[in-house]
């Protein structure tokens, strides 16, 4: 049976994932007041397809809800997977792109 483990590594500002102790990938992130803006997830060549990223996802995602800080997706893959799975407790900053039209206050 494989072991998986997902841990936050705030020395390097990341979520890790191993597969057997092995260092499969990682989510990159920074702390901001009140918020934790995920900005990169890369899993090695080696692992894909096994279904490490979404499991990665999950627990960084449920860890940084946990914490109370609101989550602001930047990373293509985080923000694609919040569209598809709910995290619950989860406040959710979706960052404005270049060419959004203004929100009314």
């Amino acid at each position: 049976m494989t072991d998986i483990t997902v841990t936050r590594n705030d020395d390097e500002s990341r979520y890790e994932i191993r597969t057997d102790g092995a260092l499969a990938g990682y989510a990159e992130y920074q702390l901001r007041p009140g918020a934790i803006r995920f900005i990169h997830t890369e899993l090695d060549p080696a692992f894909q397809g096994q279904g490490l990223a979404s499991i990665l996802a999950e627990r960084a995602l449920t860890d940084a809800a946990a914490t109370g800080d609101a989550i602001v997706p930047l990373c293509p893959y985080i923000a694609k997977y919040l569209t598809t799975h709910e995290i619950p407790g989860a406040e959710i900053r979706w960052p404005k792109r270049p060419g959004d039209a203004p929100t009314e206050a």
